[in-house]
């Protein structure tokens, strides 16, 4: 019987998450989740357009918008619903895809079906999907509800994505404006015309010079890891809140006390009767209130759910709130002064530079919470195989979620800069923005309707009322937001079409060809029993196989052998499969088996790996996977149900101890590398089977060699010989498989699938490799190409 797997296997850093640990997580995450939920205040009022202000009862109805949309959408959806709903510490909307794929069956990879038949067979296993209920038998059984939630996720992903290239444009730029009209107020000259041709040229011409220059600092800093920016940026954000805050209490004691009368829904409801087309339109600006409540989310996986909801409710929240009250306060009495609605304003005189210097820091701070939500966002996306691969380099080894994706750090530094040189107007970005917020808002209110349905078995009148009550107020803004869509929301159309059709080709690609695999797959019988009558040779040494199909021979392979017949003494066929955990403990590492008769000396081995673990150096990961086969082979005496079943029964084999138990580790300084059966005297690719050996040069490299333990009586001979066949394979050397794909459309398909495969195919020459292929020597690799036509 296979070991059962505890549910303690697989520990999350926050579970045992002490008070010190909280107020730690909490000082940081200000740094980065709630930077721009603090800095919103820069542009909220300063995006409506000064004519729309008809009189004082316009900004009690805007505050009594922005009172009620930060207590139902930031505080009551988010903070108190939507947190809980985590995907093992990770956050946003494909984390709630990634629930629905695992415990609805609404996964339209291959993968998500078959490779959980080997990763979660086991007894107890944390992963193991829940019992079928009535509404999952629905969900699974209509096909158009999965597309309909692939869609809402790679949807939700490109908003999150384009709020990502906005924000930190619209943000950087509203504080530089204050920059320049603080510079216009510096007399320059003592002729009043001169000066006003000063003034009016610095408040023109200063603002996106000194926005580019933030952005590109902010962005060259991400390479430094959430955790040092958030211990950089707290501080900023800290001053910020309080000094927004004192403004805000001070203005409203100035200037009108009673603007808290504005909480009360009646003056939404006037706003509402009294205004026309261009007051609705106004709505557009004000979600902007609650910019990052979704970073908040998506930015979930850097931090705890505690340290989140302590440092919004008991910080955040009431500061904002005074914050804007205070900012209405003053709009309300004056309505003649020149850029009223702009923050900077309402600070007094003798504070205004003050404020001209912490808003320009702030509002790089505010900028970090987008930028890390798009981090966390594409992570998930490479998880689940809707996104081409990129470099995701692990920032903190404790905290899983902590990641930076290089590629995409400089993308959106080219954009964010393209958006503020081509539009340099706060009005038109913010436009865009806006549509963003709210767009990402409402798929996350669909998609965890599904989750409290599905997920947490509530009763389906409590999902209804979810989705009803939060829909209806997004659905508002976003009526708002649309009348807009020709003052800057466009270009946000323009960035959902490129990365949706990015993301949504490389799914596609990945989907046929997981299904080409599987199709074309040949059964074991096909090498272990007609391999002899096909004139195969055996030759020394050791063949790693990598495929992603965990049962037969991939086609790749298939084809090699029937163009080159032989392989070598001993195959491994080496899968690597990710888990929804931050680490797989060294005891849970591999799935060991065995593939056809033992006297082949065919193995299969599954490589199971969490969101931090890193793939192994080759020497390092050769040397544990030939150990594992060891510990196998010893073990699979004692089972005597894995010597008759069919493939698919695996035991899983942790990291052998250091002094082994059926292999025992020699060092050895100097030894080669390579394949023996594949000599040759320069570089070749053959047409045929596009058999790749990138250098024929010996490599010298440490290789660990092994040898059986000298005292070990009880050891059968068989295990003993085979052990043995194993030691000598290794010093044979040692060779590794990868087939290349390359994919075709047949003739007479449509357009869009011929779009589609194009896309994809321009991706993957374009992206990089897959992760294995870095570490494996040259001069042991062997590619073998294969054209899917589908």
């Amino acid at each position: 019987m296979d070991p059962q797997l505890s549910p303690t296997a697989f520990t999350h850093p926050f579970k045992s998450e002490t008070w010190k640990h909280t107020l730690l997580f909490s000082f940081q995450s200000l740094g980065v989740l709630y930077g721009q939920l603090s800095t919103a205040p820069l542009y909220v009022f300063g995006t409506v357009p000064q004519k729309d202000f008809v009189s004082d009862e316009t900004a009690y109805g805007l505050f009594s918008f922005i009172f009620w949309t930060m207590t139902i959408v930031s505080l009551l959806k988010y903070a108190l619903i939507v947190l809980r709903a985590d995907d093992d510490g990770e956050g946003g909307t494909f984390a709630l895809y990634s629930i629905l794929c695992r415990h609805a069956k609404v996964g339209l990879l291959p993968n998500d079906r078959s490779a959980n038949e080997v990763m979660n067979y086991e007894v107890g296993s944390p992963f193991k999907i829940k019992i079928e209920s009535r509404a999952r038998r629905a969900i699974a059984k209509h096909k158009s509800s999965h597309y309909l939630m692939l869609f809402l996720a790679l949807f939700g992903s490109c908003m999150a994505i384009g709020d990502g290239v906005l924000t930190p444009a619209l943000s950087v730029l509203s504080a530089a404006s204050g920059f320049g009209r603080s510079l216009s107020d510096i007399k320059f000259s003592s002729r009043e015309s001169k000066q006003k041709t000063i003034s009016k040229a610095l408040k023109e011409y200063v603002p996106v010079p000194s926005s580019c220059a933030i952005l590109v600092c902010l962005f060259m800093l991400q390479h430094y890891g959430t955790h040092k920016i958030g211990f950089i940026f707290a501080p900023i954000v800290i001053i910020w809140l309080l000094f927004i805050s004192g403004v805000g209490i001070y203005n409203i004691f100035h200037w009108n006390q009673h603007i808290f009368h504005a909480i009360s829904p009646t003056y939404m409801c006037k706003f509402v009767i009294n205004t026309h087309v261009n007051g609705w339109r106004s709505l557009g600006s004000i979600i902007l209130c609650v910019a990052g409540s979704e970073a908040m989310f998506a930015g979930l996986g850097h931090f705890s759910k505690k340290s989140i909801k302590i440092t919004f409710i008991c910080l955040i929240y009431p500061v904002l709130v005074l914050c804007y009250a205070g900012q209405a306060a003053y709009i309300s009495k004056n309505l003649h002064v020149e850029d009223f609605n702009h923050l900077s304003e309402s600070v007094p005189g003798h504070l205004r530079h003050v404020f001209v210097a912490l808003s320009l820091l702030a509002s790089a701070v505010g900028s970090q919470a987008t930028i890390t939500a798009s981090f966390s966002i594409i992570n998930q996306c490479l998880a689940l195989g809707c996104f081409p691969r990129v470099k995701v380099i692990h920032t903190s080894d404790k905290i899983h979620g902590q990641v930076y994706i290089p590629d995409i750090n400089w993308l959106l530094m080219v954009l964010s800069l393209t958006v503020t040189i081509a539009f340099h107007d706060i009005m038109k970005i913010g436009s865009a923005t806006g549509l963003a917020v709210v767009s990402g808002m409402l798929v996350t209110t669909c998609l965890m309707s599904l989750v409290i349905a599905l997920y947490w078995e509530k009763n389906l009148l409590e999902s209804v009322c979810f989705l009803i009550f939060f829909g209806f107020v997004e659905a508002l803004y976003v009526s708002a937001c649309m009348l807009n869509i020709h003052k800057g929301a466009w270009y946000l159309v323009v960035l959902f079409l490129l990365s949706f059709t990015v993301m949504l080709a490389w799914h596609y690609g990945t989907m046929k060809k997981y299904e080409f695999d599987l199709q074309n797959k040949v059964p074991i019988e096909w090498l272990t029993d007609l391999s002899p009558g096909l004139g195969v040779s055996r030759v020394p040494g050791i063949g790693f196989i990598y495929t992603d199909i965990v049962t037969g021979i991939p086609a790749f392979f298939s084809h090699f052998i029937t163009n080159l017949p032989a392989f070598h003494q001993v195959l491994i066929f080496v899968s690597f499969k990710s888990l929804p955990v931050p680490f797989v403990h060294p005891s849970r590492r591999y799935l060991i088996g065995r593939v056809g008769p033992r006297e082949y000396k065919i193995y299969r081995c599954v490589v199971r790996y969490g969101y931090c673990d890193h793939i192994r150096d080759t020497d390092d990961f050769e040397e544990q996977i030939i150990r594992s086969i060891g510990e196998f082979i010893s073990l699979e005496e004692n089972d005597a149900e894995s010597l008759t079943s069919p493939e698919g029964r695996m035991i899983v084999v942790g990291k052998p101890s250091p002094e082994g138990t059926a292999l025992v580790p020699l060092d050895d300084t100097q030894s080669h590398l390579g394949s023996e059966i594949f000599p040759c005297d320069e570089n070749q690719r053959s047409t045929l089977g596009e058999i790749s050996e990138r250098s024929c040069h010996p490599v010298k490299r440490k290789k660990v060699r092994f040898m059986l333990p000298p005292d070990s009586p009880k050891m059968r001979v068989s295990v003993r010989e085979e052990l043995q066949e194993l030691i000598d394979a290794r010093e044979s050397g040692t060779a590794y498989f990868l087939g290349q794909s390359h994919l075709a459309v047949r003739d007479g398909s449509n357009f869009l699938k011929r779009f589609l495969i194009m896309m994809y195919t321009f991706c993957d020459k374009n992206g990089r490799e897959p992760p294995v292929a870095l570490n494996i020597p040259h001069a042991a690799l062997v590619e073998v190409g294969m054209v899917y036509t589908i």
